[in-house]
């Protein structure tokens, strides 16, 4: 008998052995709780690594190890699903239900983390699918028209990047753009993130959502978060697009026969040495032939474990810009590695990031744009035996094409961004961090033009730089001149917090407070120049062989003797967050920062921050509406400060070079103060009062931000011409200015249609910002309460300047000459000082404020919609308000000339005889307002493919498909950044109109 168990129990024991070994294929559809479908949804069997995602449809096959196995469902943003097989069913409809705590979107704000709903600052995020698409490898690019108060301007030029304004230029310096932080490093060159690389972007825009980073939050922070592996998704991914790019418009410049016919109506004629008989298009000529290529790969491997998880990528990037020569790439390396250890309560982190680029530059590319609109049509690129063209006996006549094809001017950079980060759990709450972070740049410079360029020393050879910087006089030595320089910069820092986030009750608190250590070396290196090379050939790859020496007058150029600057930061921080039943919520912080750039008497400041919020819907009054299913009210204060755009030196005193002198039957070497010391030189402060309000309405299909603020910058940093007799360098860098800015935010998403097959969803930012100079004034300053200044200094506009920093006005205000038309002659005039009309007007005596370049408004409005497989966006950006000083324009309305220089076609009704026509006035100030149509992409998603493919999805983008504006310049997306904005002058590069083919594979 009990032989016979004994068999009866091995039968069944291997039965049961053979029924859970066999395999069994499930398949079915995972729905949310509406019954719409959810791609890309997990589904992994338990107790083994065995997955699967769900294709376009929501569907899925699996093949599960036994009929009886365990298989759980996820998707971001719902609850997991356990689902136990039966034995014998092996179709299944799986709902998933929404996780209210993963909907509650978490942010990245400074030294930690926290859920959108229980903010009370102004943050905005975008995660990468919203990020613009196209040929981009800057930060600020992807940004464009995507947040509500960011302006960002980019050009044509693929090795410049874009310029990033936030509510507002707060200072008179040249730094206006935000500070970033990357994965939680501060001060990140944000040229070492690969766009692929990104998972979402954090915008913190008032002071009680930036001041915990002090003095280096005054233009607002850009927090940036990478991708990181994870144990559930074990994956390699690889993405690629191909582009094509053209220039989307020129100037419309006469061309031979139109030049000829005006000249022959005016009794006019071309100098012999520049009429060859020719019809050159100058602007089509300094361009690549064909179409500008672009090209982009991206392949990165990511999974981990129970204890750990890795992410790695590498990109490549190589675009090529429209202009001859010129070209950008860049390759980027990316690893970042966490690992738990101790029952999981210690976390390390390594994330090392090497980026490396190679920008090839066009030559004096501004001279090369100026040149290019002035050139007569008649004359040619080359000359018969195949030389180029040039006539040197037209003063400031140079043959661009010419220029680009006899230099070499190439950047390559080094950027090394390292970083190590320890997080300690320890009990009741706490959690302690000690992060390490190292940024090296190494930059290697060089620029040769040959010995052709020699001839243009004679002809009067002026810079062109972007304003307000005004125009220099170049040599270019003899027989081949060239520049070489190599300089490095470093960044170290160590911050060290402890972080308290504990639930007593009804009551959460959480609080951070930590110290930051931070040292800055830049402008490590050297540079010189020579001339005088036996050839060509080699450019500026061996000074060495140059021979300045027998060169009469020929002096060495050893680069800024200001170059090299160490700086220190050091601050103590610390934040607490107050958090009653999910319904008041409160927060205040403070930064102690200590900083060697300024005066001895000034070196430390505090920056403190509060702000509080009511989640209106947790009230028991709005239990029973059902219109709001989120209401919060928000409202904060706090000051920042701004601590870059000068050297580290400015507040000491320095001497220098000053000449040389005679003495003694010789020129000896004089010198003396160059820079004035200033041991009062303090921060600029930044305040910030801001009230927002949150809100989702119709159960979802709405949602939104309504953001007031009002920013007040105290204390501008600028450089004021002083009464030598009190400063013996009459200069002095110092605190004398305020400035303001108020606008208001607003931000809609709303789902208006959402079906099994068909979605749409749309998104809608606009806002609007008055800029105003309220004080232009210190103790020492002789200027009253303005400055004149942006002097393109174009043929006859000597001395003419376009814009004032002026009290009560905005940055960019236009102060020009008032044009009133022409009189009985036919020749302008302008309105004079006291009112009255002349013809002989006076610069800087007769002029008037004429508008400005700040817009009223911007828009950004995207689109997307989702048919079966089929996904497009469609995304317009606006710019609306802002004037725009078409100097171009100007320069290219000068009848007189028309026999030496080239001219727009719509000036061809003006009269030679009008010596006024081209004068810098309102006649050239214009609406900068448009609409562009700035991005267009067409997708389909194949989902699952084979065995291998976890998800494979083709696309096309159109960039610029179209621009709406009354602009007669070739764009209107003139520079908005910087200390003179809207100022088109004779440099623009072009605009390009961008066809994109790429896709994604998930493997």
């Amino acid at each position: 008998m009990e032989k016979l168990k004994l068999l009866l129990l091995a039968f069944f024991f291997g039965l049961s052995i053979n029924t859970w070994a066999q395999k069994v294929e499930v398949s079915g559809v995972v729905l949310d709780e509406k019954g719409i479908p959810l791609p890309a949804a997990n589904i992994l069997e338990k107790g083994t690594t065995n997955t699967v995602t769900t294709d376009f449809d929501g569907k899925f096959k699996f093949l599960a190890s036994n009929k009886y196995a365990i298989l759980i469902v996820s998707f971001i943003g719902f609850e997991d699903q356990t689902l136990k097989l039966d034995g014998s069913k092996t179709n299944y409809s799986i709902k998933l239900l929404p996780n209210t705590m993963n909907l509650e979107q978490v942010v990245v704000v400074g030294y930690g983390k926290g859920s959108r709903k229980n903010l009370t600052t102004a943050v905005s995020s975008v995660k990468a699918d919203d990020l613009n698409n196209g040929v981009i490898a800057d930060v600020g690019q992807l940004l464009q028209g995507k947040v509500a108060g960011l302006n960002v301007s980019s050009s044509g030029d693929p090795t410049k990047a874009a310029s990033v304004v936030l509510r507002g230029a707060s200072t008179l310096n040249s730094s206006q753009g935000p500070f970033y932080v990357v994965d939680g490093i501060p001060g990140v060159d944000i040229s070492v993130i690969a766009p692929e690389d990104i998972v979402t972007i954090d915008v913190l825009k008032d002071a009680a959502a930036t001041a915990i980073y002090g003095n280096r939050a005054a233009n607002g922070v850009i927090m940036v978060t990478t991708k990181r592996g994870s144990k559930e998704n074990t994956q390699i991914s690889y993405s690629n697009y191909f582009g094509f790019e053209k220039v989307s418009n020129q100037l419309d410049l006469m061309n031979a026969d139109q030049l000829r016919s005006f000249l022959e109506k005016n009794n006019m004629s071309f100098a012999p040495e520049n009429d060859k008989g020719a019809d050159t298009n100058w602007q089509d000529a300094i361009l690549r032939p064909g179409y500008a290529n672009s090209q982009s790969h991206n392949l990165s491997m990511s999974g981990g474990g129970e204890h750990g998880n890795y992410f790695g990528s590498i990109s490549y990037i190589d675009k090529e810009g429209v202009l001859q020569g010129n070209n950008f790439s860049r390759v980027i390396a990316h690893l970042a590695v966490e690992q738990l250890a101790f029952d999981d309560h210690l976390k390390i982190g390594v994330n090392v990031t090497n980026s490396n680029s190679l920008y090839n530059n066009v030559p004096q590319r501004n001279v090369v744009l100026q040149q290019s609109i002035n050139h007569l049509p008649v004359s040619p690129v080359t000359n018969p035996d195949g030389s180029y063209f040039e006539n040197f006996n037209q003063t400031g006549y140079f043959n661009p094409v010419a220029m680009i094809n006899h230099a070499d001017d190439d950047t390559k950079t080094n950027n090394f961004v390292g970083s190590l980060t320890t997080e300690l759990k320890l009990p009741w709450g706490f959690t302690y961090n000690l992060n390490f972070s190292y940024q090296q740049l190494n930059s290697l410079h060089g620029e040769y033009y040959d010995s052709y360029y020699q001839q243009y020393n004679s002809g009067n050879f002026y810079t062109n730089p972007d304003p307000p910087l005004v125009k220099t006089l170049m040599n270019f030595g003899v027989n081949g001149s060239a520049l070489r320089n190599s300089y490095q910069n470093t960044n170290t820092i160590v911050e060290s917090f402890l972080t308290w986030d504990k639930t007593l009750g009804n009551h959460k608190i959480k609080a951070v407070g930590g110290y930051s250590w931070q040292q800055d070396v830049l402008g490590d290196g050297f540079q010189a120049t020579n001339t005088n090379f036996p050839v060509d050939n080699i450019s500026y790859n061996n000074l060495a062989l140059g021979n300045y020496g027998s060169v009469s007058g020929y002096k060495v150029d050893f680069g800024d003797s200001r170059a090299y600057q160490k700086k220190r930061l050091i601050s103590y921080f610390g934040r607490l967050n107050y958090n009653y039943k999910d319904k008041y919520l409160l927060q205040g912080s403070i930064r102690k920062d200590g900083g060697s750039v300024f005066g001895t008497n000034n070196q430390w400041g505090y920056f403190p921050s509060v702000g509080g919020a009511w989640r209106i819907d947790k009230e028991g009054f709005m239990a029973d509406q059902k219109i709001f299913t989120d209401l919060k009210l928000r409202a904060s204060w706090g000051k920042t400060g701004n601590s870059s755009g000068f050297n580290a030196y400015t507040a000491q005193f320095i001497s220098g070079s000053l000449g040389t002198f005679y003495y003694n039957g010789q020129q000896v070497g004089a010198y003396g103060p160059v820079q004035a010391a200033n041991p009062d030189l303090n921060w600029e402060v930044t305040t910030t009062g801001n009230i927002g309000v949150d809100f989702t309405v119709l159960k979802g299909i709405l949602s939104g931000s309504v953001d007031v603020y009002n920013k007040k910058t105290s204390g501008m940093i600028y450089s004021y011409s002083v009464n030598p007799v009190l400063v013996p360098v009459g200069s002095i860098v110092a605190n004398g200015g305020d400035m303001t800015n108020k606008g208001v935010e607003i931000a809609l998403n709303s789902t208006p249609i959402k079906t099994k097959n068909f979605s749409w969803s749309t998104s809608l930012n606009y806002s609007n910002n008055k800029n105003e100079i309220t004080k232009l004034t210190n103790p020492y300053f002789i200027g009253g309460d303005s400055i004149r200044r942006v002097q393109p200094d174009g043929g006859g506009q000597t001395g003419s300047t376009l814009q004032i920093l002026k009290e009560g006005k905005p940055l960019g205000q236009f102060f020009t000459l008032q044009y009133a038309g022409k009189n009985d002659q036919g020749v302008s005039q302008y309105v004079a000082k006291d009112g009255s009309l002349t013809t002989n007007p006076q610069i800087g005596v007769d002029y008037h404020y004429a508008g400005s370049a700040q817009p009223k408004f911007l828009m950004g409005w995207n689109n997307n919609f989702t048919y079966k497989k089929f996904d497009l966006n469609i995304f317009f950006r606006g710019v609306f308000g802002n004037k725009i000083f078409n100097a171009t324009r100007a320069d290219l309305f000068r009848p007189s000339t028309a026999m030496s220089s080239n001219i727009l076609v719509d000036a061809g009704n003006e009269s030679p005889n009008d010596l006024n026509a081209y004068k810098y006035s309102t006649r050239f100030i214009e609406d900068g307002s448009y609409i562009r149509l700035d991005n267009m992409t067409l997708g389909y998603d194949f989902g699952s493919v084979g065995k291998y493919i976890k998800k494979l999805r083709i696309y096309e983008t159109v960039n610029n498909l179209f621009v709406i504006t009354k602009y007669t310049g070739i764009d209107p997306e003139v520079e908005q950044g910087g200390t003179a904005p809207g100022v088109d002058s004779n440099n623009f590069y072009p605009k390009t109109r961008t066809f994109l083919f790429g896709l994604n594979v998930i493997f």
